[in-house]
């Protein structure tokens, strides 16, 4: 299944001290997946005006979609075509 990486632009959000995105997030994606649309998490890095998200999904337009329906940017979208790190190098 493909690897999608979400660039969303939020000012301010290395100020935020809740989990209440992550809380709202996991309820879109359980809806959507009731539904039958496969789409998953993976993990969020943030920095200071942006956060980055890694999903798994059929599709890019269901990584859309679950933006639209939290009320989150997904400013940009890309498929992930390979992963490097140390190991990958030897």
């Amino acid at each position: 299944m493909p690897k999608y990486l979400i660039e969303r632009d939020i000012p301010g959000a290395g100020d935020r001290k809740d989990n209440s995105g992550a809380t709202a997030s996991n309820k879109v994606l359980k809806e959507m997946n009731d539904e039958g649309k496969n789409i998953h998490w993976q993990h969020s890095y943030t920095t200071n005006d942006k956060i980055y998200c890694v999903y798994i999904a059929d599709n890019s337009e269901l990584v859309k979609e679950h933006a639209r329906r939290l009320g989150a940017p997904a400013d940009r979208v890309e498929e992930i075509k390979t992963i490097s790190d140390p190991t990958t190098g030897e």
